[in-house]
């Protein structure tokens, strides 16, 4: 199994408890597409010292497209799963 690519994007968050809580909306390619339900959730690392944490989200967006999310908290940055 080969590894996912991803292309960094611009993500519109929540900010509640934490920055960047969850996403809410992203822009790909100038085109932004809202986001009506994350169907799933996980995150990696953060119990190992050595790796930084990533989260991930599987989301649904008002177009009916299923994607998913990468956030690296590390380099506060966003990226879409091609």
């Amino acid at each position: 199994m080969t590894n996912p690519e991803f292309k960094e994007i611009s993500v519109e968050c929540y900010s509640g408890f934490k920055a960047n809580e969850r996403p809410i909306a992203f822009t790909c390619e100038g085109e932004r597409r809202e986001i009506l339900e994350i169907t799933d959730r996980w995150y990696e690392g953060g119990l190992d010292s050595g790796r930084a944490v990533v989260n991930y989200f599987k989301v649904k967006t008002a177009d009916g497209r299923i994607c998913l999310l990468r956030y690296q908290a590390e380099s506060d940055s966003w990226s879409l799963c091609l």
